[in-house]
């Protein structure tokens, strides 16, 4: 039986076989595309290592969750459904589009297996997917080009708008999809016409509605139709396959790499350099990111794949309060600076010694305006990571003797008196002094022995309102029947936000000086009510006893008994819970702080809208007590009034930091009085039976 029309492969145009279009088109553009792609990884092959390749079972379920499952897309519920739709889409109608380029120069290929039932069942899907991606363009162009949600917004200063060529991507998929149902439209209604076996065409498709549509065209009209169709896909396809490099699309593919080799713990900071041991840093000529290539190819490779979505910088508190700091700008400047100096045609450009990166592409301001807080990584979809890069480039500043001056006072008092205070070692175990007679603090300066250390950290040692947390914690200890000391001026700063600010030496004095005081003292475990101490110690030293945040500690006292509590007072508070950084995002330690709140009798608790994995970062951690930033309001008070919104008259936290600034930011917010701020610990040791 003669086809009811003819393929591309056997279809003639002015005598010529179009088979051989449909075969140069494919050989040009993957030639055009395979060039492309290596001018764009040229600049991956000068960057500095990063050792991404261990855990490979790991890896591989990061990828089936964060970029098959498409796991984040739904916190943002519209813009998710309509990218998983998308994505969807193009997976199902990769194998339709593969095929398609084929056979036009070799009619009768099919996929090994798609020949019988499997390829009917296919079919199908392949109908809806391409109809249901088509209504998902039209909405997300609307909603991209008409609509245009705040986070898609440009400023000034970064450059130009890409809602074009967001549209204009959504265009090209529309024509693939269009095209597609297209071509195997006609087919399927002249088949219809001329009495031969149609092809099942799902009702309700695209496909389905352009053959009914053209049932009634004439079949050299259909057989036109046909031909062109299939060209406009085959050209469309590699036109946009070249495309994707060479903007924000190129996440498309560069989206399955980046989420493989994303980091796959929280709370660490990369070391300096792979391959040197902290023995070796001496050994250094040089400290962090001070040039382009001195990121790794991993950061590169984050560059690459930013969608330009804005959900990071939608959750960053330092671009909430209007700090010179937007996370989404620090991918979009640094693929802007790749494309630039590592161009399609001619030599990479050689930038001088005069040229900086902070200055010319990075503002010194917005490095350091970084919390750190972690927001922006919770919410990338696409597992790009800012706190290694931003800490890196804080190293290469610090290397080159540049640091602000809000900062220097500080990181001097550090390193001569092991805490930013700059105060006297001997009054680290001060506050000891007015809770003697009840509890027995023992102190291994002394020589005492205890199974458990309470690792206390500078703020909680030397800050008269926070001595209170500390004092709070040796009281639940003691009542726990906990046999516990204190290192006292043995203890130096934990260092995490040391290192995290770019002073790595100085951590690394401080790390060395805590390890040997703690294996010292013999203890089994540690115990810390600070989280910015709980996670250095957790994630940035090595070869201590398991260390445990109190909140983890109290929890379990209560359930298991051990450490029982008076019901609250019922004068009316209301309570909600503000998850510290380093406690929740970093080290995901949320229903413990909750399960001991609401263990409580009769206390009431409410959520904040920002709670969870969603907190909203204060703004006080660490040595950003001390950072005078350029912002327009301060986080916490905007942190204020989500409790007052909350309908909540106490905040709780679990960090020394957050109640610092918390309690700072309500008489900024103007609600002393009708607002407090208390600590978990403090809360606990209020509700202590007797």
């Amino acid at each position: 039986m003669e086809p009811a029309l003819l393929s591309p492969a056997a279809y003639k145009f002015l005598h010529i076989p179009t088979a051989l279009f449909a075969f140069l088109i494919p050989l040009v553009g993957m030639c055009a595309f395979t060039y492309i792609m290596k001018r764009r990884i040229d600049p991956l092959l000068k960057a500095a290592p990063d050792n991404r390749f261990d855990r490979i079972l790991a890896r591989l379920w990061t990828v089936a969750k964060i970029w098959l499952a498409q796991w984040r897309q739904p916190r943002y519920m519209m813009a998710g459904v309509i990218h998983i739709f998308i994505f969807a889409g193009f997976l199902i109608l990769s194998i339709r589009s593969t095929t398609l380029v084929i056979i036009g120069f070799w009619e009768s290929f099919t996929f090994p297996g798609f020949s019988g039932t499997l390829g009917h069942v296919y079919n199908v899907f392949k109908d809806f997917a391409a109809t249901w991606v088509l209504i998902a363009c039209v909405v997300a162009a609307i909603r991209r080009g008409i609509f245009r949600p705040e986070r898609y917004a440009v400023p000034a200063q970064y450059g130009k708008d890409h809602t074009g060529e967001a549209v204009f991507v959504l265009a090209l998929i529309s024509t693939l999809m269009i095209s597609e149902s297209l071509f195997e439209a006609t087919l399927a209604a002249a088949q219809i016409q001329q009495l031969q076996p149609a092809e099942f065409v799902a009702p309700g498709t695209l496909a389905w509605l352009f053959r009914n549509m053209l049932i009634d065209e004439p079949i050299a009209r259909l057989q036109s139709m046909h031909i062109t169709a299939y060209f406009i896909h085959d050209l469309t396809f590699f036109f946009f396959l070249c495309f994707l490099p060479l903007g924000k699309h190129f996440h498309v593919i560069t989206s399955l790499f980046n989420v493989f080799f994303m980091r796959l713990e929280r709370g660490n900071v990369k070391p300096v350099k792979h391959g040197v041991s902290d023995d070796q840093l001496d050994d250094l000529e040089s400290f962090g990111v001070k040039k382009f290539e001195d990121f790794t190819w991993k950061h590169m490779l984050d560059f690459y794949s930013c969608a330009d979505c804005g959900r990071c910088s939608d959750n960053c508190p330092a671009n909430a309060v209007k700090r010179p700091l937007s996370p989404r700008f620090i991918s979009i400047k640094g693929r802007d600076y790749a494309f630039a100096n590592y161009p399609l045609g001619g030599a990479n450009v050689v930038k001088d010694e005069a040229y900086q990166l902070i200055g010319d592409i990075y503002s010194e301001d917005e490095i350091w305006s970084c919390t750190t807080c972690g927001a922006c990584e919770q919410e990338c979809p696409l597992g790009i990571e800012y706190i290694d890069k931003i800490v890196d480039l804080r190293r290469g500043m610090v290397d080159e003797g540049n640091v602000p001056q809000s900062l220097q006072k500080p990181l001097g008092a550090l390193e001569k008196r092991g805490n930013p205070w700059g105060k006297m070692e001997k009054k680290r175990s001060e506050w000891v002094k007015e809770i003697a007679e009840e509890v027995p603090v023992k102190l291994f300066e002394k020589g005492a022995t205890a199974d458990t250390l309470y690792f206390v950290d500078s703020i909680s040692s030397y800050d008269d309102r926070m001595q209170g947390i500390a004092q709070a914690t040796a009281r639940i200890l003691s009542k726990a029947g906990i046999d516990f000391g204190i290192l006292g001026k043995l203890e130096k700063d934990s260092g995490n936000e040391v290192r995290r600010f770019g002073e790595e030496m100085l951590f690394q004095d401080l790390k060395a000086q805590n390890t040997e005081a703690i294996l010292e003292a013999g203890v089994k475990r540690i115990v810390t009510a600070d989280p910015h101490a709980y996670n250095a110690l957790r994630k940035d030293y090595e070869n201590l006893p398991p260390v445990e945040h109190i909140s983890e500690l109290i929890r379990k006292e209560i359930e298991s008994g051990r450490l029982p509590l008076t019901a609250a007072n019922g004068d009316g508070k209301v309570y909600t819970y503000h998850d510290p950084c380093y406690l929740g995002r970093h080290n995901q330690l949320y229903e413990d702080p909750r399960r001991v709140l609401d263990a409580i009798p009769g206390l009431t608790r409410v959520e904040m809208s920002r709670s969870g994995d969603r907190s909203f970062c204060c703004g006080g951690g660490g040595l950003m007590l001390f950072y005078e930033p350029e912002e327009e309001q301060r986080m916490g008070v905007l942190r204020v009034d989500m409790a007052a919104k909350a309908g909540a008259n106490v905040i709780v936290t679990a960090c020394p930091f957050c109640l610092v600034n918390i309690e700072d930011a309500i008489k900024v917010a103007g609600l002393e009085g009708k607002m407090e701020a208390i600590d978990l610990c403090e809360l606990v040791a209020q509700h202590l039976a007797a």
